[in-house]
């Protein structure tokens, strides 16, 4: 049996009110739906830089389908890509499913074809967009954060989110306004493969996926920018592996900002334009922008184990994730104690069990956690800071890796770190004019 991954055009709804991408792996044959908001101008799709945008749809969200073979050989004998989207594609197909790829072993790098037709024509015709940004709401901290600089430098945005559930509503409820859902309807029996022997299951660059919807979204209600909300720890990978660096956060990355922003400017005219808000900032830095207004401290959560694509369920922060660790370490030094207490409903570091986690997260044992935390240095820099701090120095976790730490690191490679964290970057992808507006309000 074949197992080359086929992707199918896409195809517009009846009514236009939403798209379907259809897959075949082999013998297997699946369909994926996106369910818009509202209708739109059909018109939109049928044009030039609309097909575009839906192709490069079509190819990322096939990942989640791909995964289950992950054969070598890709193919959409009906679609045709420039040779920039070409190259993006692969670069979804290897980089963004390197977790994918290093947890099952699976060695792709270099070694995928992409058969498909090429168009020579790079630069689309530029269609008719309207200044606004699209903001997509993840329900953490981070998205919040940018929400804030939006609203301080009075600059409109829209909150955006597919299947929005849980910390995701009641943040987008928080900030009081009309928000862009999208319902994203994945083939259950693809999930239903993702479980039984013989199929792979692993992660996807959900940011990627998202941002093609978004993209989506822009193209078809006139929105000109969507705005992310990824910060500079985020290019920071986990682990070596077929002969690249494997990143849990690699659609977050700013290499990739860089390659979706052309790809997307490319595709619609330079109409469109894509940035993370966040990029200069430390995730220490951004917990400082969040912890200036109390406004949202119970809206929000970065916990991944109670929000699930079952749905939400029980409370904001497991406190036992990498996440609920990291979150809470990046908080403690910005934050006063009872507030962060009362936030996660427990503190998190007065218990021992929590002693090994924190030694991941502050590269003292083991590998960085496949999730999204911050660098290893900026953990171990925040918790250098609470050794030195009487309301948490004598907590379990703080007092028993405060000499670790300064054994590995060295108390001036630590107070440096702590300092730089505070120190916006200048490696960003923000546009100018953007970022005059919103730096004033995040000093």
């Amino acid at each position: 049996m074949s197992q080359d991954f086929e992707i199918l055009p896409p195809v517009i709804e009846p009514g236009a009110t939403g798209l379907r991408f259809g897959y075949r792996l082999g013998d297997l044959q699946f369909e994926e739906r996106l369910a818009f908001p509202s209708t739109f101008d059909i018109e939109v799709f049928q044009q030039q830089s609309g097909q575009r945008l839906l192709t490069l749809a079509a190819f990322v969200l096939g990942v989640s389908y791909y995964k289950l073979l992950a054969p070598l050989r890709l193919a959409a004998p009906q679609l045709t890509l420039t040779e920039l989207e070409r190259a993006f594609v692969i670069d979804i197909y290897e980089n963004g499913l390197g977790e994918f790829y290093a947890r099952n072993d699976l060695r792709r790098y270099g070694r995928l074809e992409l058969e498909v037709s090429v168009d020579e024509s790079e630069l689309a015709e530029r269609p008719d967009l309207l200044r606004r940004a699209l903001l997509p709401i993840g329900g953490g901290k981070d998205s919040l954060v940018s929400a804030q600089l939006l609203q301080a430098a009075e600059i409109a945005f829209t909150p955006f989110a597919v299947n929005p559930k849980g910390p995701i509503v009641s943040s987008v409820e928080a900030l009081a306004l009309e928000p862009v859902y999208v319902r994203r309807t994945l083939d259950p029996e693809m999930i239903r493969l993702s479980t039984q022997p013989g199929y792979y299951n692993g992660h996807v660059p959900s940011t990627a996926i998202n941002s093609m919807i978004a993209a989506l979204c822009a193209i078809a209600y006139g929105f000109d920018e969507i705005v992310l909300s990824n910060e500079r720890s985020a290019s920071e990978g986990n682990i070596e592996f077929d002969g690249r660096e494997a990143n849990h956060q690699y659609s977050k990355s700013l290499a990739f900002e860089r390659h979706i922003a052309q790809v997307l400017g490319a595709a619609t005219g330079g109409a469109l334009r894509y940035y993370s808000l966040l990029r200069p900032f430390s995730e220490a830095q951004i917990a400082n922008l969040f912890a200036r207004t109390q406004r949202f401290d119970h809206a929000f959560s970065s916990c991944n184990r109670n929000f699930r694509l079952a749905g939400h369920e029980g409370d904001l922060w497991c406190g036992n994730c990498p996440k609920c660790h990291f979150v809470f370490l990046i908080f403690a030094p910005v934050m006063d104690r009872e507030r962060l207490i009362g936030i996660f409903g427990q503190n998190l570091f007065d218990k021992p069990q929590n002693i090994d986690a924190y030694r991941e997260l502050t590269g003292l044992a083991g590998q960085k956690p496949w999730e999204c935390v911050g660098e290893i240095l900026e953990a171990a820099a925040c918790l250098y800071q609470l050794v030195k701090r009487p309301e948490w120095s004598s907590d379990a976790v703080v007092a028993a890796l405060g000499g670790e730490l300064l054994a590995q690191y060295g108390a001036e490679t630590l107070e440096r770190a702590s300092s730089e964290l505070m120190t916006a970057s200048q490696d960003h992808h923000i546009p100018g004019d953007v970022y005059r507006r919103i730096a004033p309000h995040a000093a």
